[in-house]
């Protein structure tokens, strides 16, 4: 389990063309598809040294649930793999699929990016369809993606990803879900609930679903479009933001992102990863310095918000960026903060429309004190803590107070748990809503307007849960100050 992150014994023991749970909606199961009207597809899967039934799966899965008429083939793109069993056994193992499955060889390690643009160059299909290398394809899986391209070929599409346990290989789907792709201003993609406007434009369950953004590994699109709008960005590294990339860039483009309900993959989500995943000159941050370039070229004045989490990248080098600034100008993309209103409005942008943020600090003699996530993980609720400040720009310590006066981060908002003496509580972060706690910041006091209490250190050592107590302005422990991050 260890070397692998999933249980690869276990893996071993089920067939390579095991049976598995139609989970489509009825609905899904009753469309008919005109095959011969269709655009035929080439699936392409990228492998690194992948475990053998992982990888045989994936294929064996694909060749059987596609229907002849649509799969033009299957391009496995070896990167450079070392693994003895993915040499010339994978070269006689796939002679059984007769030509159906043609196998690339890179001998230089291009890094998944890289290798999935060497993947696409040679497929032959009219649509392209990106796999991992360990998932599965279910029944129906292909016919609505390539249809849909077939009505827009500006779409660029994902299945569902349904999970397949890494522990037991068991496949677990929801016929159900219309969660749609997010991201934090970290760059790191995030899962949000499907908007109200969505919900009202769709007029059936089968309809495809608007996302912002999309997951990452697994997409389908006219293989002409996606070169015309940019493919991937050479210049990343390995793995990661990529998929914030050309969700950015698809949709400021005239392009959309779009999830298909009808189409369901399943993935095992492992806990890490078997393959080096450094980049080049020894990078062993290539989602911070792939995201960067990301940042630079495609969300103009707004990456201001990716360098509140990571000053760190500021003055990085991330190579050359002016054949995608070209691509912008030549594709004549709409601007970021139209991204912002049209595709994802409602998302919290930390510096606009907020009466006060940055920093949020008390000064006791002479020692400053902030306000601070102390690393917690904000997918879930958190006591708000106190830590000694740390400069501009450190991110588990900005703050913002909103104009509807929600004291709040980038999804929590500030709730006060006072006790039964109505007189001092903690303060907990849990996900904003529009009954999240007020506050009032006056006279540099930070009141919670429904228990009346206000923000304060006393008492507190570093790494403490900062606590609500009785207002008093004389208190340096309740005078807050906000600190702005970039200055």
């Amino acid at each position: 389990m260890k070397n692998w992150f999933m249980n690869v014994k276990a893996s071993d023991k089920i067939s390579l063309d095991r049976s598995l749970p139609d989970v489509r909606r009825k609905e899904c199961k009753d469309i008919k598809y005109d095959l011969k009207k269709l655009p035929s597809a080439s699936v392409v899967i990228i492998f690194t040294d992948e475990a053998w039934t992982p990888l045989m799966r994936t294929v064996h899965s694909v060749v059987n649930r596609s229907p002849p008429e649509l799969l033009k083939e299957v391009v496995l793109l070896d990167d450079n793999s070392q693994r003895e069993e993915l040499k010339g056994h994978l070269d006689e193992y796939i002679k059984r699929f007769g030509g159906l499955v043609k196998l690339v060889r890179k001998t230089v390690r291009h890094g998944l990016i890289r290798a999935k643009l060497a993947g696409a160059k040679e497929a032959t299909g009219q649509v392209v369809v990106f796999l991992d290398s360990h998932c599965e394809a279910t029944a129906g899986w292909l016919e609505p993606l390539v249809a849909r391209i077939a009505e827009e070929r500006t779409a660029i599409l994902c299945p569902m990803i349904d999970s397949i346990a890494a522990e037991t290989m068991a496949y677990h789907g929801d016929p159900y879900a219309t969660a749609v792709g997010g991201f934090s201003w970290a760059l790191h993609f995030t899962w949000e609930s499907m908007p109200q406007r969505e919900q009202q434009r769709r007029k059936s369950p089968t309809d495809y679903i608007r996302s912002p953004t999309m997951a990452g590994g697994l997409l389908a699109a006219d293989k002409e479009y996606f070169f015309a709008v940019g493919g991937y960005d050479e210049e990343m590294d390995i793995w990661g933001g990529e998929n914030l990339e050309i969700s950015f860039r698809a949709w400021t483009c005239g392009g959309s992102i779009e999830f298909i309900p009808c189409s369901h993959v399943g993935h095992i989500f492992r806990a890490g990863h078997p393959y080096n995943m450094t980049g080049r000159n020894n990078n062993k941050d290539v989602h911070g310095t792939n995201s960067k370039r990301l940042a630079e070229v495609w969300m103009d004045d707004y990456k201001r918000l990716y360098y509140m989490h990571r000053s760190d990248l500021k003055d990085k080098d991330v190579g050359d960026l002016t054949s995608r600034k070209e691509l912008r100008e030549k594709l004549k993309c709409r601007p970021f903060k139209w991204y912002l209103d049209n595709i994802i409005p409602g998302k919290f942008i930390f510096d606009e429309n907020v009466q006060a943020y940055g920093t949020l600090y008390t000064f006791v003699d002479g020692y400053r004190m902030c306000i601070d996530t102390l690393q917690k993980d904000e997918k879930t609720s958190h006591t708000l803590g106190v830590f000694p400040c740390q400069g501009k720009g450190s991110s588990p310590q900005q703050m913002s107070l909103s104009n509807e006066g929600h004291l709040r981060r980038e999804t929590n908002c500030a709730q006060a748990m006072v006790g039964r003496d109505q007189e001092r509580g903690t303060v907990m972060m849990t996900h904003c809503h529009g009954g999240s706690d007020k506050w009032t910041y006056e006279g540099q006091l930070l009141r919670n307007t429904r228990s009346g209490l206000c923000l304060s250190t006393d008492g507190l050592k570093q790494s403490d849960d900062v606590i609500v107590t009785n207002c008093d302005s004389r208190s340096d422990h309740q005078k807050w100050r906000f600190a702005d991050p970039n200055k």
